[in-house]
């Protein structure tokens, strides 16, 4: 995923934590806020909870490789966090998918068709 999609520094996260919303179902959770970027950014947070490192990185990438697959699907001048909860853990690549599109679209994060 380019850097341009990507939220890095803490302010940005502490943000959005602050002053989005936030929508869930049982695997994750997304906080989002209206940005005035004409792309979307996006950051991911998965806790020490949900397992060790090599866990928590396959997460990450595998969130990441999702949404670049989504990438025209999902509308632009939003920044978003996606929340990994532990049930996320014990998902195979094409459950997640789905469960992340669902939460994008619970968040009316996914452009219309």
């Amino acid at each position: 995923m380019e850097n341009k999609f990507r939220l890095k520094k803490k302010e940005d996260f502490n943000f959005i934590y602050r002053y989005g919303k936030s929508t869930a179902n049982h695997q994750f959770v997304v906080y989002y806020k209206h940005n005035s970027n004409h792309h979307f950014r996006l950051g991911i947070s998965v806790s020490k909870k949900i397992g060790n490192a090599v866990v928590r990185n396959r997460m990450r990438r595998v969130i990441k490789e999702i949404v670049r697959h989504h990438t025209d699907k999902i509308a632009p001048n939003y920044d978003f966090i996606i929340i990994v909860r532990k049930p996320a853990v014990h998902m195979d690549y094409h459950q997640m998918e789905k469960s992340i599109l669902h939460v994008l679209r619970k968040a009316s994060i996914l452009k219309k068709k």
